[in-house]
């Protein structure tokens, strides 16, 4: 295909699940082929294919109320500077202003500078961290707790009703849904390392004692992405042997609907808000 060529942009379906994972693979991301299934199922997913070789996607995965989630903003790297990213993103744009969508994304930031221009505003900023693990357990494992209390916690934090994608996540699995210390936390698969998120805690103390815990009891890699501003919490896992990975910029198109009570300690994951 030439740089000059226009292709056009459709729609995908569950069926391109595995091609989906073929890009994130490629970019090295986390996302596991059940993440592309839910965003096919239960969001809208753009793409721009050259013959049967799926070359770009971007993704709104809409919540109930106001607002929407652009994720997997992926162009394989024999195409990239084509501008079929805008494209991609401009797709999910004009798909959340017909359904009256604030639209967010968590950009890199190379791709902060791009959507800039676009109109987004920035928000908060996260910080993806990981641990390697060695392959044996050391602790015990945190109590478990119950889905509703995860989803009750979620909405009051984030200001969104989150039940499908959070009850997607649960049913997976592996996942399972742990506490310590009035903290509440998700860990769930993903494609290299074991997710925690969200992560909830009414102080940074107690969010670290949760993420001790779970990682003494889990065997492989660990990746969670901390909210910034919550700064005694990613500066402790920092010392403690956690590493920082790359940041994340959230921002926002359009007005600001949601309103949550509270700060987050980890989010789900830039592609899921």
């Amino acid at each position: 295909m030439d740089a000059t060529d226009d292709p056009r942009i459709t729609r995908l379906g569950v069926e391109d699940a595995a091609a989906g994972l073929a890009l994130s693979t490629e970019a090295h991301w986390n996302q596991n082929e059940d993440d592309w299934r839910f965003f096919l199922s239960d969001g809208v997913v753009f793409g721009i294919r050259h013959g049967a070789q799926l070359l770009a996607t971007a993704a709104l995965l809409p919540y109930p109320g106001d607002n929407a989630w652009i994720s997997m903003v992926l162009v394989t790297a024999s195409h990239r500077r084509r501008g079929l990213a805008t494209r991609l993103v401009d797709a999910c744009l004009a798909t959340a202003r017909k359904r009256g969508l604030t639209s967010w994304l968590d950009a890199t930031p190379d791709g902060a500078a791009v959507y800039g221009p676009l109109g987004f505003t920035p928000t908060l900023q996260l910080r993806r961290l990981k641990l390697v693990k060695s392959a044996s357990t050391s602790g015990q494992a945190p109590s478990s707790a119950t889905f509703d209390a995860l989803r009750a916690r979620d909405r009051r934090t984030t200001g969104l009703d989150r039940t499908a994608l959070l009850s997607a996540f649960a049913q997976r699995p592996g996942s399972r849904i742990v506490s310590a210390s009035g903290a509440i936390a998700l860990v769930r698969d993903g494609r290299t390392a074991r997710h925690i998120g969200p992560l909830f805690a009414d102080d940074a103390a107690a969010a670290l004692t949760l993420v001790d815990a779970i990682a003494r009891s889990e065997t492989g890699p660990l990746l969670l992405d901390a909210v910034a501003s919550q700064a005694a919490f990613p500066e402790a896992l920092t010392a403690s042997g956690w590493r920082i990975e790359r940041p994340f910029q959230r921002m926002r198109f359009g007005p600001a609907t949601a309103a949550g009570e509270e700060m987050p300690f980890a989010v789900a994951g830039p592609e899921f808000g």
